[in-house]
């Protein structure tokens, strides 16, 4: 059982990672747990900052590329160990010697700090950049959606939640009587609840910039006390927006329904059997919980084994099937090939997860690949930099 003056010191102050300003401190219950955790899973307690520092958007590309490898040190988190039986990732034959170049500088243009191929059971390339190591974490900002899909596709395996068609509002009954009265747990997977959202981190009136307010206001309460007061602009099903605060509502019905934190749960269900090979750190928010739509950090190579989780279809502690059903286009981008599943990004020939700044896992099943590139964008979203990358997978999946 985690203890709940731990849980309460700093927990605010991560929450700010995902709204991405300032935030104050603010006295937080604790989460309580209902089960026994596997293990130890601990809560770490940053340095104390001015509010000011934490405004992640505005940190200078040296400051990121600095932080990015030590949030631990910035925010509050809980620190999972490093799995019992860690999992060996294979050395095979090294890309072409021209293809790793054109990697190497796609990773010096865009500013990526570390790059891994894994194909068809073995690494094919490895290369860091911008002071990171193998041994260091760096994090994932919006890549720990995908991660979230998976503890969702855990807790229906576990029976804590029956069916993607229950209502939202079943494990999370403060959204009663809201817009979400009539959105089912497969939407907001889908991000198709018809529930109006603003993602746009320019605009300090956007839903995602209010996040810290709602923080500052309601405390442990803050995630139903803003997503019920959002409004209605579609019918249940009909329309995707890309909402940050659906998957936070996500992680936190995994967290009612099974009744231990989303880090305690990716313990059992995710590094274990995936075979992390060292800790895994996940910000929590004023519950104690964790914070379903960001900021987990990994090494490069366990996000890769991530990837090959994903890849190798979980084995038993997930639905069968249930990678290619979440990593499938549950909503086309019109015949691009392009669309979204659960919580995962899908391609043509495969799916990924993303996040801000150049972090991705992408996942080629046909050709056994998947390509994790880790970094520091000069700026926070680009298409010319993630067009650049999926050329190179494309590339990567057509050799032997």
């Amino acid at each position: 059982m985690l203890d709940k003056a731990m849980l309460r010191l700093g927990a605010v102050t991560s929450l700010c990672a995902l709204a991405l300003s300032g935030c104050s401190f603010s006295t937080a219950e604790g989460f309580e747990t209902a089960n026994e955790p596997l293990a130890a899973v601990e809560l770490t307690a940053p340095l104390e900052r001015d509010p000011s520092e934490l405004q992640v958007l505005f940190w200078s590309e040296e400051q990121r590329s600095a932080r990015f490898r030590d949030m631990e040190n910035w925010f509050a988190g809980h620190e999972v160990p490093a799995a019992s039986n860690p999992r060996a990732l294979a050395q095979g034959d090294a890309l072409p010697e021209a293809l790793a170049r054109e990697i190497r500088q796609i990773m010096l243009n865009s500013g990526a700090s570390g790059v891994m191929v894994y194909k068809s059971g073995s690494v094919r390339f490895e290369d860091y950049a911008l002071g990171f190591a193998p041994d260091q974490r760096w994090t994932s900002f919006s890549v720990a959606k995908s991660f979230t899909s998976t503890l969702l596709g855990a807790a229906l395996h576990d029976g804590f939640i029956s069916s993607l068609d229950d209502p939202v509002t079943q494990y999370v009954p403060g959204l009663v009587g809201s817009a979400y009265d009539d959105v089912t747990v497969r939407q907001i997977a889908t991000m198709t609840s018809g529930v109006a959202w603003n993602e746009d981190y320019t605009d300090p009136n956007s839903d995602v910039a209010q996040l810290n307010r709602f923080v500052v206001e309601h405390g442990p309460n803050a995630i139903v006390a803003q997503m019920s007061g959002l409004e209605r602009e579609a019918p249940p099903g009909e329309k995707w927006v890309y909402k940050t605060g659906e998957t936070n509502l996500i992680g936190l019905l995994i967290e009612n329904a099974v009744g231990l934190s989303l880090a305690e749960y990716a313990q059992e269900k995710i590094v274990e059997p995936a075979g992390f090979e060292s800790g895994l750190f996940w910000m929590t928010d004023p519950r104690g919980g964790n914070i379903g739509g960001c900021c987990l950090s990994l090494t490069l190579s366990d996000y890769t084994r991530m990837g090959v989780f994903a890849l190798e279809g979980s084995g038993d502690v997930i639905p069968e099937g249930w990678f290619a059903e979440a990593g499938d286009s549950q909503v086309n981008f019109g015949d691009s090939g392009f669309g979204y599943g659960y919580q995962w990004w899908t391609y043509p020939g495969g799916y990924g997860a993303q996040g801000i700044f150049g972090q991705s896992i992408t996942i080629i099943p046909e050709e056994g690949l998947v390509l994790t590139v880790v970094g520091n964008w000069p700026t926070a979203t680009s298409n010319e930099y993630r067009g650049a990358w999926s050329a190179i997978a494309a590339k990567i999946a057509a050799i032997d």
